[in-house]
């Protein structure tokens, strides 16, 4: 995903996900020497901030609309674009925000017709969004 001498770029960004996003990428930095830029400086990777949330609903908005040719587009990895909370929930990230005393604005979510579906679905039948990203990575995998 990133290694030493990587110049992944971001969007700086007072959200949730865009500070926890600011926080993880500075780990990285710390922890494998990374350089961290914020856009729209020069960088060979690119981070955003997209969850499992946002994945699955995207996924799902794709099927239902007919355009599942663009599914690669929901990989965790996708050329130079890296998705690091890709596989966390909104509500862990929320959570991970509060026990780092993360400052962040919140924000309010367009409802949409399939998000409050798969919302509901979740909550009948949790793991959903999880099988959703599982079913992709599959598919994924059996293509190679």
């Amino acid at each position: 995903m990133v290694k030493t001498g990587d110049i992944v770029g971001y969007k700086k960004d007072d959200s949730l996900k865009g500070v926890v996003l600011e926080e993880l990428l500075s780990f990285l930095n710390k922890k494998y020497g990374t350089k961290i830029v914020k856009f729209p400086k020069k960088s060979n990777k690119i981070a955003i901030n997209s969850s499992l949330d946002s994945e699955a609903n995207e996924i799902i908005s794709l099927i239902i609309k007919g355009n599942a040719f663009d599914l690669k587009k929901n990989l965790p990895i996708e050329k130079n674009i890296l998705k690091p909370l890709y596989l966390f929930l909104d509500e862990e990230i929320l959570l991970y925000a509060n026990l780092r005393n993360l400052k962040f604005k919140s924000e309010k979510k367009k409802k949409e017709k399939i998000n409050e579906f798969i919302e509901e679905f979740e909550k009948k039948h949790p793991e959903v969004k999880r099988a959703i990203i599982n079913s992709i990575l599959a598919l994924h995998q059996n293509n190679k």
